[in-house]
């Protein structure tokens, strides 16, 4: 794991702009007129659409630039390329909400990896349509939040899930197994600061029991998928994905297993890289500087 960042001291900026001569020489110099030192810096050129986009993690040295400082110092940068950014202070947890329904082992990892430090986010609460891990939040003492949702009263428990968004400041909205769908303009209320995991059977293994119906078809691999929510969906853009190889000595119980531990890592993944400003959307697909 690598050492956390200093707090107040250590900074993360993204950018993405149309990609001209300078870029990387503009950026660079706004640093070293900031007493700004680069710890690491990642680009990526996107030919096909003219766009470049750049991750630089750095620190500075001089105790009276600060983020606000650094911040309104960019802006005439900015503005002579083109650019869209964001600055942040490295150090600062990202602010996580988790939902939740009935199957708790994204839940369980994420909350175990937050932790031990293997994320830096804090966890402002825990929202769910049922009450079955209301126990494991008292345990680590985060307030859960027992919202039903049926087809009548719908807007009324979207309506409650925003407000707690913006009451607790929350950055992230994670769906960790959650099984309801979220409404057109919940999900362009929460783009670009929602993520949702699901098994990579879909679209042809659709309905309860995906891996029921993988384990009749034989697969020989078993995937996740961790993507961005949009109104599409299961269309939104993809963060992270992964599988495993499986054989037929495995029944869809152990299918079912297997599936569990590759949705918990690839969700990780894709918290893990959101939070540190490591995932950057362009268009239909993500830049994710890993």
């Amino acid at each position: 794991m690598s050492p956390r960042p200093h707090p107040g001291r250590e900074y993360v900026l993204t950018l993405s702009c149309p990609d001209t001569a300078g870029l990387v020489h503009a950026v660079s110099g706004f640093l070293v007129r900031n007493s700004g030192n680069i710890l690491q810096s990642q680009q990526f050129d996107d030919r096909l659409q003219d766009r470049f986009f750049m991750r630089v993690h750095f620190d500075v040295s001089d105790p009276n630039v600060d983020l606000e400082i650094l911040r309104y110092r960019f802006g005439p940068v900015a503005e002579a390329h083109g650019i869209t950014w964001t600055l942040r202070d490295a150090a600062t947890p990202t602010r996580t909400l988790i939902m939740v329904s009935r199957f708790g082992h994204c839940l369980n990892d994420l909350l175990f990896r937050c932790r031990s430090g293997a994320l830096n986010i804090e966890i402002p609460a825990i929202v769910s349509n049922h009450r079955d891990f209301e126990g494991l939040a008292e345990t680590y003492g985060i307030p859960f939040h027992h919202i039903p949702v049926t087809r009548d009263a719908k807007p009324e428990a979207e309506a409650r899930l925003l407000e707690l968004v913006r009451e607790l400041n929350v950055d992230l909205v994670v769906l960790a197994r959650y099984m309801q769908v979220l409404s057109d303009d919940l999900c362009k209320e929460l783009e670009g600061r929602a993520i949702n995991i699901h098994h990579s059977f879909l679209p042809s293994f659709k309905g309860a029991k995906p891996y029921q119906q993988a384990y009749e078809r034989g697969v020989k691999l078993v995937g996740a998928t961790a993507h961005y929510v949009t109104p599409d969906l299961d269309e939104g853009q993809i963060i992270e994905q992964d599988v495993i190889r499986v054989d037929h000595s495995l029944d869809a119980d152990d299918l079912v297993t297997v599936g569990r531990d590759v949705e918990a890592q690839v969700l990780a993944h894709a918290v893990k890289w959101h939070t540190e400003s490591r995932v950057m959307v362009d268009g239909n697909r993500t830049v994710v500087f890993r």
